[in-house]
């Protein structure tokens, strides 16, 4: 294992250092010591110090932050996570009948500045050649190269949370009412309201939360792919509004979004949970209206939280957002996943989506995560 993490983060660490070596055999370091009044240049400091450091940044894979004092590190305030999923599964019924073996690779920073901010980059790899296993029912990222998925930053503004980013989610300041996980990419977001309550973002973002003592909370965002978000510039906006309590919870959002087009399309999703002594109910419902038709969805799930010593899941939903005058399809999913230790998840599962004049969809996979 120690052996298998370091393979994953050996191209990362390369990476990183390989600027930091082409800026030391150019840089000047006579003139760098002309700064040396300065209190804290520990750059001019890296080159010229000779003695050993006792440095465990990325040592064994275990972590990047060590709770000693390093020289150049991550500051202390710095984290990062790493993660691959990979699947292995098989599928009946669809355009190619097809057994495969995909994977995706994560790295997640995050650091703070005062202690009451995030700074927080994701960055994203996945199988060079998907299937349709990896890109078409799991969501897993695709292409061999690393990707920067998004780069946000929160911080406090008064009493509320204020979140600013590039390729961020409208949604990212929004809070749903559902305790559902999802199997599959097939079952809609977010308990059936990904286009509301899981809105994405288009480019830049700004969103904004307040959260109540008693439970209650607002947010809203807007989002554009030009680098103005306000006013004409906006391709969409959001708000939000939710309430949690110990054992009940349910949330409502508005979405109107251009779409690139002149013409808007609204969005209201509605989701909430309920947690009994068995199991957690969650039920979401979606509805559009782009001034023309109207489409609604819908999504009912059940998490059985302690069966043996893992979790089971069963849902049903529908694939999309259909008009009345439209054949709904269905997608019907059941997972149970399990911690084999700290850092490994198995989640075996089966899937069943109905295609409109044509055979079922089905198929059956073992996603396995790793995190560390």
């Amino acid at each position: 294992m120690k052996l298998f993490k370091s393979l994953l983060v050996a191209p990362a660490t390369i990476g990183l250092l390989a600027p930091f070596s082409a800026f030391a055999g150019e840089a000047n370091l006579n003139d760098i010591s002309k700064y040396s009044n300065l209190e804290h240049l520990d750059l001019a400091n890296a080159f010229v110090n000779d003695e050993p450091k006792n440095n465990s940044l990325l040592a064994g894979g275990e972590g990047l932050v060590d709770s000693g004092s390093f020289d150049g590190g991550f500051s202390e305030t710095t984290t990062a996570s790493f993660s691959v999923d990979t699947v292995l599964g098989a599928i009946d019924g669809a355009s190619s009948e097809t057994t495969s073996l995909d994977f995706q690779f994560n790295i997640g920073l995050s650091t703070s500045f005062t202690g009451e901010d995030s700074l927080d980059i994701a960055i994203d790899s996945g199988s060079p050649s998907p299937s349709i296993m990896s890109s078409g029912i799991m969501g897993f990222d695709s292409g061999g190269a690393l990707t920067v998925d998004g780069v946000t930053y929160s911080f406090p503004v008064g009493g509320a949370s204020m979140v600013v980013g590039d390729s961020t989610d409208l949604s990212t300041a929004f809070t749903g009412a559902c305790t559902y996980s999802a199997f599959t990419d097939l079952t809609p977001d977010d308990c059936g309201t990904g286009n509301s309550m899981g809105a994405g973002g288009k480019g830049v973002t700004a969103a904004m939360s307040y959260g109540f003592d008693s439970g209650f909370s607002l947010a809203g965002g807007v989002t554009s792919g030009n680098a103005e978000i306000l006013g004409d510039e906006a391709d969409a906006f959001g708000l939000n509004a939710a309430y949690s309590a110990d054992s009940y919870g349910v949330a409502v959002a508005y979405v109107s979004d251009d779409g690139g087009t002149s013409t808007d399309t609204t969005f209201w999703g509605l989701n909430g949970y309920y947690t009994f002594d068995l199991a957690s109910l969650s039920a979401g419902f979606e509805t559009s209206d782009d001034g023309t038709t109207e489409k609604s969805g819908y999504f009912v799930g059940l998490s059985f939280p302690e069966v043996g010593p893992g979790t089971a899941n069963i849902a049903a939903a529908t694939t999309g957002l259909f008009a009345d005058s439209e054949t709904e399809t269905l997608v019907y999913e059941a997972s149970y996943s399990y911690a084999l230790n700290d850092g490994m998840t198995i989640t075996p599962g089966i899937f069943i989506k109905e295609v409109d004049g044509a055979d079922d969809e089905t198929g059956v996979a073992v996603k396995t995560s790793f995190s560390f």
